[in-house]
């Protein structure tokens, strides 16, 4: 049944983009062409103190694109590509589970000026100064460890405006999602619209910015209530980032819900990080973060928090090799986690050899579906090929 929806999905997805070549072609363009590109990625993951301890898989993910110059530097352009994985779990070499999906990746349309631009469709949304623990992870799941930096995108309308000193202001409308993202606790309600902007204004040789959303979401099975189905949800955030010898950024967020949901009312999120390339060898980068994470029932209050401390570091080893490490500590729950990843370069392909330690309920980031869980000491293998 889900496959068969998914299927559905896909062929609206398909229409969608044909629908807009015909439209352009129509327009006496017939030297313009669709650019067809695409990325397939195998996998191989080992996990010691799993159950099904030997993962297998592979993704492909393929894409049409193509963009039409109008008149007075006005432009129209799509994308539309699919997600398609199939993954085999196994726990001993004669049982194995198999789950495959094909889902829309990116559907959108676009047209767009000197300085604005209007985007329609599937597309990613995502902002903020943040790099490891976002709490302006709104509207995606990037996961900081995964290479290919993977997400499910958002149905809706996206407007930005570019002025001359370099401040931009957003505006969106969202509708029919209904997945967590991000650090979200509780789902959405696909048949409420979801709405929010955004201001970005350059201050002292950095960036300030001011962003705001408004949802339903539905919070009746963490309040056992069918009487909390939907429940309007308010978001305000300020975040910032400058360059002064070394990089500095700050990133809080306030989430109120208007009915009463004990500590789960009101959320609030404070980040902050610094990152700076020492001068040795190739260029060492090394960037730290820290993240407070507060529930009350009472506004900005402070009756459960947590604390988790995380840094990256990556060091090129030549043109084509790189080494890099993710990690993480959780104070509350005294949970560590490592992630190591040796990346390179090969003529048509890149390889990644990974190892990482993940405690089995770390009080982390929601995993993206599209990555698939790194929980207890493991070791992964990924090949990646663009076209």
């Amino acid at each position: 049944m889900r496959l068969a929806q998914e299927l559905i999905k896909v062929a609206k997805s398909i229409l969608f983009s044909i629908g807009l070549v015909v439209l352009c072609q129509g327009q006496a363009w017939p030297e313009n062409r669709p650019d067809f590109s695409g990325r397939f990625s195998f996998l191989a993951n080992y996990a010691f103190d799993n159950n099904d301890n030997v993962l297998a898989g592979g993704r492909y993910i393929p894409e049409i694109a193509q963009k039409f110059d109008l008149a007075d530097n006005h432009f129209l352009d799509y994308e539309a590509s699919v997600n398609i994985s199939v993954l085999a779990f196994f726990d001993t070499l004669d049982h194995s589970t198999t789950q495959a999906d094909i889902a829309p990746y990116r559907i959108w349309g676009r047209y767009s000026g000197e300085q604005y631009e209007l985007r329609i469709g599937l597309q990613k949304i995502n902002f903020g100064s943040a790099s490891i623990l976002r709490p302006l992870m709104w509207f995606d799941k990037m996961d900081a460890r995964d290479p290919l930096q993977l997400t499910n995108g958002v149905y809706g309308a996206l407007g930005r405006y570019f002025f001359l000193n370099n401040a931009n202001v957003w505006a969106w409308i969202l509708y029919g999602n209904d997945e967590k993202r991000g650090w979200d606790v509780m789902p959405g309600c696909k048949s409420r619209p979801e709405y929010g902007g955004r201001l970005q204004y350059p201050v002292l040789d950095g960036e300030l910015a001011l962003s705001f959303h408004h949802k339903t979401i539905n919070a009746g099975k963490l309040m056992n209530s069918e009487a909390f189905n939907k429940v309007p949800e308010t978001r305000l955030a300020l975040d910032g980032k400058w360059d002064v010898k070394v990089g500095f950024w700050f990133e809080t967020t306030w989430v109120h819900r208007s009915e009463d949901l004990g500590i789960y009312t009101n959320k609030s999120m404070y980040n902050v990080g610094t990152d700076y390339t020492f001068g040795m060898g190739n260029g060492l980068n090394i960037a730290g973060e820290h993240l407070v994470t507060a529930f009350d029932k009472h506004g900005l209050g402070f009756s459960r928090t947590s604390h988790i401390t995380a840094a990256t570091l990556s060091y090129p080893l030549g043109l084509d090799d790189n080494v890099s490490t993710v990690l993480s500590y959780n104070w509350e729950l005294k949970h560590a986690s490592v992630f190591l990843n040796y990346e390179h370069r090969f003529d048509k392909f890149i390889g990644y050899i990974m190892a990482y330690y993940t405690p089995e309920q770390p009080q982390s980031v929601e995993k993206e579906d599209l990555i698939n869980d790194l929980s207890g000491p493991g070791f992964r293998i990924m090949i990646v090929y663009d076209y």
